[in-house]
């Protein structure tokens, strides 16, 4: 189950048609869906959060708690609203686009897939280009 919480004055208008394609893109990574948590926040909600939990003080996009269990996909996934609004300008995409691609970025951490070495961050990239087409051919 796709769940979505709001810890700032944000929501997201279109919560089912991104439930639905969030559990395509499970499929087509061969896990399933168990309870994912997406928990839509301030820079300031989720920096306490970087700071109490992972002792980095920096701001970020996402935060993820990876608790799969087996190939069943559960977790939480706190975005800041804040940061993808300021990264949508800068890499010149919509607000729109820019959410989906850091929604699905966190699945793929679940789904295995990490971000830490340049070879990492291209298959990432890779990856999450390959599930927003799904977005938008599905949807």
């Amino acid at each position: 189950m796709i769940n979505f919480f709001y810890e700032t004055d944000f929501k997201l208008n279109y919560q089912e048609t991104l439930s639905l394609w969030i559990g395509q893109v499970i499929s087509s990574e061969n896990k399933s869906e168990g309870e994912i948590n997406f928990i839509l926040c301030d820079d300031e909600y989720l920096l306490k959060i970087n700071q109490d939990f992972l002792n980095h003080d920096t701001y970020t996009d996402i935060i993820s708690f990876d608790n799969r269990m087996g190939n069943q996909l559960n977790g939480d996934i706190f975005v800041s609203v804040e940061r993808v609004k300021e990264n949508a300008v800068d890499f010149g995409v919509s607000f729109d686009e820019e959410m989906r691609r850091v929604l699905i970025h966190g699945v793929l951490h679940f789904c295995g897939y990490k971000d830490k070495t340049e070879e990492e961050k291209a298959v990432m990239r890779q990856k999450e280009n390959e599930k927003l087409l799904m977005f938008h051919v599905e949807h």
